[in-house]
């Protein structure tokens, strides 16, 4: 642990996360963010570009909310003609649990978009 730092956050879609969690704990990480856009198996597959890992973040958000051993926060980017139909879903599946919830704007690595792709914050 590094004096000073009062925060150690991760962000990941939480595929490896049960594996490196003991470790990451013992380093001193205390809160995590979990990049979870859709709520949909297959979908997850296509987003983290793995096929057959049957598993999906949202059970890793479950099995954290559960512990409460750290700060955890969600995060959703919402696509249009990917995931906005599951938004009602997704607040479904949040409401109980103790985390932090947030929607963000869609960022691509390459700084290339197209605006379609994008769901304006009035929608």
């Amino acid at each position: 642990k590094l004096e000073g730092l009062k925060t150690i956050a991760v962000t990941t879609n939480g595929i490896n996360l049960t594996r490196l969690l003991p470790r990451l704990k013992e380093a001193g990480l205390n809160a995590i963010n979990i990049s979870l856009d859709t709520l949909v198996p297959a979908k997850f597959e296509f987003i983290v570009r793995r096929k057959g890992t049957n598993f999906s973040s949202k059970a890793t958000v479950l099995i954290l909310a559960e512990m409460c051993l750290l700060y955890l926060q969600v995060n959703c980017v919402v696509m249009r003609g990917f995931n906005e139909d599951e938004v009602l879903d997704f607040v479904d599946f949040t409401k109980d649990l103790p985390l932090d919830v947030r929607f963000i704007e869609y960022m691509p690595f390459d700084g290339k978009y197209s605006c379609s792709e994008i769901l304006p914050e009035q929608n």
